[in-house]
């Protein structure tokens, strides 16, 4: 006999864990599955092990600028390191830990029923069902030769023993342009291979340009505009060959990693037996984050449109809820929720629109556009090269719609104009809030001010005045 749950939950990443804390919370009985190690992406291959060798690569770097020495293969130790963080943050989401809240099932869940899953031949009933089985990193099919070739992803590049003296990264995403940085700083040779014109094409030019520059002056190979149609793998050797500018190339190194973004993991789950509509770009839902299925949910990766680990913890919390609680239903909405974080030195954050976006949307002449300089922030002038730039795209009236930040703590500044930008405050209003000094966050300051002076000018009896004076 099949036993029963209130809610089940497929999948123990960040969007899973976030929904089947939000059921309990409801006084509901949880089943949570994980067909891989519970954590997820962001614990095990994704957020965490980055951000780690990130910051081994910093140290590292910082090490390297006082000596004068430029750093050897040091991917041994750094990669250990990695683990071990792994490993401390993996203690708090172990199938034992979470057996203390939930059911916990360490296997591949597929549906045999709307309300009905199968996972290691066992069968589980749920009243109701969240889906979030995440992404994996697509592999590109289409070029010849790939299936013989010993490719690395952010799934097992941290748990190799030791990385090769030069790299291939195919993709110039954040996720490849984050590592590419930190594989470049532990004294790796690395190679990035994008096909679009330039590396992170969905920020601004002007600021993909400036970490391009960051990242060349550093020693890194940029090589954009090139397809890649052929790879192979010889004694040891990747080859890579690119159509570039009409003319064939060829590049190798020790190793190649795939950085081409994610594809929806969907292929265990058996959803046609559950009427769950689908493409192979995920799971189509609603406005409420239900699936075509009645009483089944979606979220994260596998559905989208954003995947960021955030924005799963965010389609968590409103599929729990909507599941277990039909007196208040909440519907999706991502008007302020777009806003992420790469984690390249500079960082580059963003949040909501660009000024083109914006411009298209609100027209011209509704758009206020604002930019300062670190060059005269005081904090900034502590860190010798330090580059850095906040940009604000605002509406007429002076409330944010986007902005941009390349710099250090970027990550930091852009989630204080995310607050302004939600709450829908007047951006003038940060010249009266103080900050501590000396910190980054202070150039918003500068901003208030800015904006407070114009906003002045823009009243209309001041300028009925500024047209008397100007006669």
């Amino acid at each position: 006999m099949a036993k029963s749950y209130g809610v089940i939950v497929i999948g123990a990443g960040s969007g899973g864990l976030t929904a089947a804390a939000t059921a309990k919370g409801f006084f509901q009985s949880v089943a949570l599955i994980e067909g891989r190690k519970t954590g997820g992406e962001c614990t095990h291959y994704g957020c965490m092990p980055s951000k780690a060798l990130i910051n081994y690569a910093e140290m590292i770097h910082t090490a390297s600028k006082v000596t004068g020495e430029a750093p050897k293969n040091d991917s041994k130790k750094a990669l250990e390191y990695v683990r071990t963080v792994i490993n401390n943050i993996y203690q708090h989401e172990t199938p034992e830990v979470l057996g203390k809240s939930y059911d916990v099932y360490e296997g591949y869940a597929k549906f045999i029923d709307a309300h009905t899953v199968e996972v290691n031949g066992e069968q589980l009933t749920g009243r109701k069902i969240i889906i979030s089985t995440g992404s994996s990193p697509m592999i590109p099919t289409f070029i010849k030769g790939i299936e013989n070739v010993d490719y690395l992803t952010n799934e097992n590049i941290f748990y190799q023993e030791e990385l090769p003296d030069s790299l291939i990264a195919l993709g110039g995403g954040p996720i490849g342009v984050e590592l590419c940085q930190a594989l470049n700083r532990i004294g790796i040779e690395v190679t990035v291979v994008e096909m679009m014109p330039r590396i992170l094409p969905r920020e601004e030019e002007r600021y993909s340009q400036m970490i391009t520059e960051c990242l060349e002056k550093e020693g890194m190979h940029i090589c954009t505009g090139a397809k890649a149609t052929e790879v192979r793998q010889e004694n040891g050797v990747v080859t890579l060959t690119v159509e570039k500018d009409g003319k064939v190339e060829e590049i190798s190194a020790g190793g190649i990693l795939m950085s081409l973004g994610r594809t929806p993991n969907l292929d265990k789950l058996d959803l046609d037996k559950a009427g769950i509509l689908y493409t192979r770009r995920g799971i189509k839902v609603d406005e409420n984050l239900e699936t075509s299925a009645k009483g089944v949910y979606a979220v994260g990766d596998v559905v989208g449109p954003y995947q960021f680990s955030h924005m799963a913890n965010y389609q968590g919390i409103l599929a729990g809820q909507n599941a277990v609680a039909p007196f208040n239903i909440r519907k999706v909405d991502y008007t302020h929720k777009i806003t992420w974080t790469t984690f390249t030195d500079p960082e580059l954050a963003r949040c909501g629109l660009t000024e083109d976006e914006a411009i298209e949307q609100f027209g011209e002449k509704n758009v206020r556009v604002y930019t300062e300089s670190y060059d005269l922030l005081e904090r900034a002038e502590t860190k010798l090269g330090s580059i850095g730039e906040v940009k604000l795209v605002l509406d007429g009236k002076g409330r944010i719609l986007g902005a941009t930040v390349i710099g250090d703590r970027a990550g930091e500044i852009i989630s204080e104009i995310q607050v302004l930008k939600t709450l829908g405050l007047n951006t003038s209003k940060l010249a009266g809030v103080l900050h501590p000094y000396p910190t980054y966050a202070e150039i918003l300051v500068k901003f208030g001010k800015r904006v407070q002076i114009d906003n002045i000018f823009r009243l209309p009896v001041v300028k009925q005045v500024m047209a008397i004076v100007n006669k």
